[in-house]
């Protein structure tokens, strides 16, 4: 299972948390996500190769901005 940790900037609530989780589960491939508002990362665990530009798009989508790691 591949590990991909995204920077998101906008992110200053638990609902932003379940807003930005919710999004990207239900992304084809995406088994299990972690978001903290608080560090700003948002931490994906994936069961299959996903572009990486579908799971930026989500995210941008929802206001927020992922950053370069």
């Amino acid at each position: 299972m591949e590990k991909i940790v995204m920077k998101v900037e906008g992110m200053v609530c638990k609902g932003c948390e379940n807003r930005v989780k919710n999004a990207l589960e239900n992304i084809k491939g995406v088994h299990k996500v972690k978001a903290n508002h608080e560090t700003g990362l948002v931490t994906l665990a994936l069961k299959e190769e996903v572009d990486l530009k579908i799971l930026e798009e989500a995210i941008t989508n929802l206001g927020f901005e992922v950053k370069a790691n």
